[in-house]
């Protein structure tokens, strides 16, 4: 896992988590890259982005009860 720079990731396309709620609470969105999965909170969208190995998201998405 590293960070990447904000800056960086303006460009690419975000996708807001299917459970984040419309309440505003504890949202997270993704962006695709060739060999990471960006996560950044939808709040702080200047805040700390994480790049996640793809082989790292696909074991947290299919972890039960995540």
């Amino acid at each position: 896992m590293k960070t990447v720079d904000a800056g960086a990731a303006q460009e690419l396309t975000w996708f807001k988590s299917s459970y984040s709620g419309a309440e505003g609470g504890e949202c997270l969105e993704v962006a695709s890259m060739p060999k990471h999965v960006l996560v950044r909170d939808s709040k702080l969208v200047q805040g700390p982005i994480v790049a996640l190995g793809r082989e790292a998201w696909a074991a947290f998405v299919r972890r039960p009860g995540v």
